[in-house]
């Protein structure tokens, strides 16, 4: 019989590997590393994804210990996510992978948000979550998930997760691709450099001018 938390490493490796070997959202790799040179202060080097591969690499690079511990959710939101991703593990540079840490305080809010690069794979390790993501038609698909179970957001579709247990929650993202990118709905529409004009955020959101400068003071 396997211990619970053995179980789970398993399954979280086995994540990893299937969404890897599915449809990839990242080229495939043309060498065995390209550790990024995240400061790309090798002029002539070829690029792989917009990062040059270092010239010398160690077992660091490919290290990160950032998802071991929960961080603190005493955010407005009552959400973290700590991702994993080749700005945190350059070694991960062509390899098509990369994961998150995502901890709730109970009622904590995963705002709706995308990610352009990659499909998500959730695995819950503690908790419960209800989950959602919205189709391009506009089709609302949602799922309550507890510990041990996955839920999968397909590439590009606004989804999110809010934990409406008890205690806190924690979960493990699994992404096809080293760099997935975020892009928060609200912060992307309300709190951009330079702002998005209220004329078309009144009129979208069929708000008064007023609303759209209220949830502007709250989001910049």
């Amino acid at each position: 019989m396997v211990a619970p938390g053995k179980l789970y490493v398993v399954v979280v490796m086995v994540l990893i590997a299937t969404i890897s070997s599915s449809v990839s959202a990242d080229p495939d790799m043309l060498q065995d590393v390209c550790v990024a040179n995240l400061n790309n202060d090798e002029e002539r080097a070829v690029k792989m994804n917009g990062f040059a591969c270092k010239a010398n690499f160690s077992a660091s690079d490919f290290f990160f210990a950032g998802l071991a511990m929960p961080q603190p959710t005493n955010n407005t939101l009552g959400s973290i996510v700590t991702f994993a991703d080749v700005m945190q593990i350059p070694g991960l540079n062509t390899l098509g992978v990369s994961m998150a840490r995502l901890d709730f305080a109970p009622g904590g809010l995963n705002q709706p948000h995308t990610h352009q690069r990659a499909s998500e794979m959730l695995f819950v390790l503690h908790g419960e979550l209800d989950v959602w993501f919205i189709t391009t038609a506009n089709v609302l698909v949602s799922k309550t998930i507890r510990q041990g179970e996955i839920f999968t957001f397909p590439r590009g579709l606004v989804h999110f997760q809010i934990n409406n247990g008890k205690g806190p929650a924690t979960a493990i993202a699994a992404f096809n691709s080293q760099y997935p990118g975020r892009q928060d709905i609200a912060t992307s529409l309300f709190a951009a450099t330079p702002p998005v004009p209220n004329s078309v955020l009144s009129k979208a959101f069929q708000i008064s001018y007023k609303e759209v400068n209220a949830i502007k003071s709250k989001l910049a």
